[in-house]
């Protein structure tokens, strides 16, 4: 197998050409659909994708998350799924989609399904989302009134494979999105699964990760065929876009400033390591009138949503997170992002990070750090070959009302 390295580029430059979805060769309904949300023209990654999928290329696409990777698998998804004319739906049976979009976690898969819902249904095509968490029931029944595409996590999916209601030995286009993380999360039996079970048909495979070493370049290279690679920014690219705050606190101190850095920003996400630490630190929030709610895995999947969607719409203004939505949560207008708890490595790190200064935008991430958490915060700034200062800071220090412009070497000088 051969492979070919299309392009890679920083992503801060390419918005100085950008693409419209219609000279990339999208179809009419689906540019029309777009245009009706306000959207015309291509993100980097989309740019490059959309065109090598279109025509039929096994693509691997290398982003961040919130680089716009969705409409980049999603559109030459759905335009080839409704070309193929030859289809005709069984009306008993197992659903055999054509489509398959698989993910590490049910946030995204229901971020993803809310994209491409609708845009499937210009070209008159089903698109169903399942997950676990959800009842499985209502999700059988979605499968057989229509599947045209599915948005799945592996363990949802092989259990309707399992009942036999799900069938994907039919695939035309097999997604792959946020493959590292999938890898992270022990899924990659799950996704060899599938894979398998389509080896010997025609298809396509279009995979997308964060990155494209270990279990996925060997994913690569045992089940696509002759790949083309896009690449848009790296960690350096990505952590240059947004304003880092490594702040010494004490412990008595801390839910305090957290809570007077909340207050100057509209949206923040805050990660704690634990989900015990995440409902703790939002009842903690509460006392000092901050709205927050959290977002964790011992959640109810429609308090997670609700959660969401609250913060989504501005009717909260702060989400309190383990790592569950470190990756793969599509939220616009993140203004700050504040490590409570310091991450694992600089790979957590930017994935934590990267909920803000989203899409070519800036944002503030703040690092709260303990006495003897010092040490943790170099490593990482090491790793992500920057430097900042680590300044002790209490509750009533006025540079946390506007950290945006708070430049503490200015100070140290």
């Amino acid at each position: 197998m051969s492979t070919e390295i299309a392009t890679s580029v920083d992503a801060a430059d390419s918005y100085d050409t950008k693409k419209t979805f219609a000279e990339l060769g999208v179809a009419d309904a689906l540019v029309a659909v777009l245009a009706a949300q306000g959207i015309v023209n291509a993100f980097p990654i989309q740019a490059m994708t959309i065109h090598d999928a279109l025509a039929g290329r096994d693509v691997c696409g290398k982003a961040k998350t919130g680089s716009g990777k969705t409409l980049g698998f999603g559109l030459p998804m759905l335009q080839r799924v409704a070309a193929d004319t030859a289809y005709v739906a069984k009306a008993d049976g197992p659903a055999r989609p054509r489509g398959l979009v698989l993910l590490p976690t049910r946030e995204l898969a229901v971020q993803v399904h809310e994209v491409l819902e609708p845009l499937g249904a210009a070209l008159g095509l089903h698109v169903n989302a399942v997950y676990g968490g959800a009842d499985i029931e209502k999700q059988i029944k979605s499968l057989r009134r229509g599947c045209d595409v599915i948005i799945a996590t592996p363990g949802r999916l092989i259990d309707l494979g399992d009942r036999g209601e799900l069938n994907v030995e039919g695939l035309d286009v097999l997604v792959l999105d946020e493959a590292d993380r999938m890898a992270d999360m022990g899924f990659m039996p799950q996704v060899e699964w599938v894979l398998r079970r389509i080896a010997e048909r025609p298809h396509q495979t279009l995979l997308f990760s964060a990155t494209l070493d270990g279990a996925i370049d060997r994913l690569v290279k045992r089940y696509l065929t002759d790949p083309v690679f896009h690449e848009v920014a790296s960690d350096t690219q990505t952590v240059s876009l947004m304003v880092h705050h490594f702040l010494t606190v004490h412990q008595m101190d801390r839910v305090k400033v957290v809570a007077t850095i909340c207050d100057s920003f509209d949206k923040t996400i805050i990660f704690c390591r634990t989900k015990r630490g995440a409902d703790r630190l939002v009842e903690q929030l509460e006392k000092e009138h901050v709205n927050a709610a959290a977002i964790h895995g011992d959640l109810r999947q429609s308090q997670r949503e609700k959660a969401l969607a609250d913060f989504g719409a501005d009717k909260l203004a702060v989400l309190v997170a383990t790592d569950v939505a470190a990756r793969g949560l599509h939220i616009d207008g993140v203004d700050c992002v504040i490590h409570f708890d310091p991450p694992e490595d600089h790979k957590a790190y930017i994935h934590r990070s990267g909920r803000t200064a989203r899409a070519g935008s800036t944002g503030v991430v703040v690092s709260m750090l303990l006495w003897n958490q010092t040490i943790e915060a170099e490593i990482i700034m090491k790793r992500l070959a920057f430097k900042r200062p680590i300044v002790e800071v209490f509750s009533n220090n006025p540079h946390l009302k506007d950290l945006a412009n708070w430049d503490p070497t200015e100070e140290l000088a």
